[in-house]
This record gives C-alpha cells, structure tokens and sequence, in this order.
C-alpha cells in the first residue's frame, strides 16, 4: 500500500493513537454500488474529532454556551485504501500530530473489525473568537491538554 505523505512508518503511525470511537456503516451512508459513499469519511473524521476533544477535555469550552474559543476546520484530507460496505463494524482513530499557536494538525485511521486500515486522513483545527472571528491562542490550560494528548499516544 503506498503511503501518503504525512506517513513514514505505517506500523509506528498506527501505534500512536490512543483514542479510537466505534461506528457502523448505515445503509444510508452507501452508493448505489453497495459500498461507503466518499464523502462520509468526512462525516466519521468529524464524529472522531468530536469525541476525541470531549474526552480530553476541550467540550465544556467550545461546545458550551458562552465559551470564547471555537473549532473550524481549516482543511481535511482522506486516502481511501481498502472499501467499506452496509453494516461494518468500523474504528474511527484520532491523534494530535502537532500544535500550534492556535491550530492543531489531527491525524485519523479507519479500520474494520479486522484490523485493517480502510481509510487515513490528516487536517487541520483552528481555534477561533467567537466574537471577532480570528484566530485565538491556546491558553495555558489547553496546551496542556493538547501535549498530555500526545503523551500518552507517544
């Protein structure tokens, strides 16, 4: 399989997640080919991301009312290896694979029940003033967030 290029090393790549969300391929979400459309990916990337800020912390500042900072996708990349069909049993996988300012650059992995890698993506979050609309630091707090997320993917 040929790596994209925000991969070296398959075996190590996959090693460093640490934080990984289930999901199963409704009917809905396929083509009249029978397999998974391409734009879902997206969709479990967003399902992936969601969860991964929630659980290391980050969901009582931007998905509650009144916080200052949000989430935008900046940009999001999908390599599709291996097809995806009605009623899988899939592993969505999430990863911080840099941080900066305000941004931080997200790695993910789909795999099947079997372990094997059906889809890998790459993209970046930047977090922004609800108000103003401009890219906003991370404070303290968050970069410590963020770093302990690497840490233990590490």
């Amino acid at each position: 399989m040929a790596l994209p290029d925000y991969i070296e090393d398959l075996e190590k790549w996959q090693s460093e997640f640490s934080h990984s969300y289930p999901v199963t391929v409704r009917f809905s979400e396929t083509d009249a080919f029978g397999h998974l459309n391409n734009t879902v990916s997206f969709v479990y990337f967003e399902q992936g991301r969601i969860n991964f800020f929630k659980d290391i912390g980050f969901g009582e500042e931007w998905f509650a009312k009144g916080g200052e900072g949000i989430p935008v996708t900046a940009d999001l990349h999908c390599d599709y290896k291996r097809q995806v069909f009605f009623d899988e049993n899939l592993e969505v996988h999430v990863k911080v694979a840099g941080i900066g300012n305000s941004s931080i650059d997200l790695h993910y992995l789909i795999t099947n029940e079997a372990g094997k890698v059906c889809m890998t993506g790459r993209g970046r979050m930047v977090q922004v003033s609800r108000t103003s609309g401009k890219p906003l630091s991370w404070s303290k707090a968050a970069l410590e967030k963020l770093e302990a997320s690497q840490a233990i993917a590490g």
